[in-house]
């Protein structure tokens, strides 16, 4: 796409195309950006169907364009294109950065239209069983440079949609490592927390942060708690189930089936996640496809929290850390309610304090929302300075 010549001292005017804002990482980086943003003096025009995180996004200084951007059909796909080009011209933007498939191939059409550089960020796995389902998820190589969130999403990218290395940007996801900090959390608030969750002071709390659908694995950790069979562990799940109330109903099912309906609590929606975590005394992420980062490792590490993660995808890069070891958690064999429950049973009923330190040390060192801003910031100047794309 040809770039005209702009200022790239000037403070930076984006454009991110998401789906919706209601909860989740895609979500949560669009808002962390919006806020680096405005901290330097520019500003996000978000292009969504708006949501929960819509207030705060406003409060963040970003400016929610209100659209169906969810929307799969080919004919509205085609008009948010224009409007989205009309859009750009009008703020006089200087990048579009697409965060989902269906949104994505508007954004495409904008890029080409107004000449701007595009960015795309694979959130997700996609399928693709198919060449019409590839053809579909190959809008996120298009863009000038394509954002991965880890190495292992990285070479997915590339060893799947055969996108060459120079167009990948391998910028780690991030956390606020402020908010993430057992340091900032209140022990009443916990306390209170426990017990609205029904967990007694004497039990352990294991808890599985996500949205409540299936491949997350919810009703694997249903299934491993079960095995262990110890009245001492309390399982909470906490997550927006987005409407799958089937899913949710079917969870309940197992929970009674399996005798689990005194030892296990679906949360739904948690807002201060933070204490959440401060709340658990284990936390799981047995998701049983692969996460192209996952947040819940990451988070969990910032808290000082034992992690046990299924090992594949993001959350097995994260735990590894630098030398290539499980260091600051516990994998387990994707999909194995066995191997999930051994390793519940590996966790100390008192883990060591250094163990804690040193992991939080590392997140703060690779996985903190102001590096992420940083590193997606300095790429949008650079093609911006690029007078053309690469």
């Amino acid at each position: 796409m040809a770039i005209g010549t702009r200022d790239t001292e000037k403070p930076l005017r984006i454009l991110q195309l998401i789906p919706s804002l209601e909860a989740g990482g895609a979500e949560r980086a669009c808002l962390d950006i919006a806020a680096a943003l405005s901290a330097e003096g520019g500003t996000s025009w978000v292009f969504s169907e708006g949501g929960r995180m819509a207030d705060e996004l406003s409060t963040l200084g970003g400016v929610l364009v209100k659209r169906a951007a969810a929307t799969k059909n080919p004919a509205r796909i085609i008009a948010h294109g224009f409007a989205i080009a009309a859009l750009a011209r009008s703020h006089a933007i200087d990048i579009i950065h697409a965060r989902s498939r269906a949104p994505a191939w508007s954004g495409l059409i904008a890029a080409k239209l107004t000449g701007l550089p595009y960015v795309t960020t694979f959130h997700g796995f996609y399928g693709a069983q198919n060449s019409l389902k590839r053809l579909y998820n190959s809008v996120m190589i298009r863009g000038d440079r394509v954002i991965a969130g880890s190495q292992f999403m990285a070479s997915h990218i590339h060893d799947t949609y055969h996108c060459p290395h120079d167009r990948i940007a391998l910028i780690p996801r991030g956390i606020d490592t402020d908010r993430f900090d057992p340091a900032r959390i209140d022990a009443q608030a916990v306390h209170a927390l426990r017990q609205k969750w029904g967990a007694s002071p004497a039990q352990k709390v294991i808890l599985l942060p996500g949205r409540l659908t299936r491949w997350k694995g919810q009703g694997l950790l249903l299934d491993a708690v079960a095995r262990l069979n110890d009245p001492a562990l309390f399982t909470v799940m906490v997550g927006d189930p987005q409407g799958r109330e089937g899913y949710v109903s079917e969870l309940k099912t197992q929970i009674d089936r399996l005798g689990l309906a005194n030892a296990v609590h679906i949360a739904g929606h948690v807002d201060d996640m933070p204490t959440a975590y401060q709340a658990a005394d284990i936390i799981v992420s047995a998701s049983t496809d692969a996460e192209a980062f996952g947040r819940v490792p990451v988070e969990a590490m910032a808290m000082g929290k034992p992690i046990v993660a299924a090992d594949h995808g993001g959350a097995s890069e994260t735990l590894r850390g630098a030398e290539g070891q499980a260091a600051f958690g516990t994998l387990f064999t994707p999909g194995d309610a066995a191997a999930l429950a051994a390793a519940l049973q590996q966790i100390p009923a008192l883990p060591a304090p250094e163990m804690a330190t040193a992991a939080r040390a590392y997140v703060i060192a690779n996985y903190s929302t102001q590096s992420m801003c940083r590193r997606t910031l300095a790429l949008y100047r650079s093609l911006c300075a690029a007078g053309r794309a690469t």
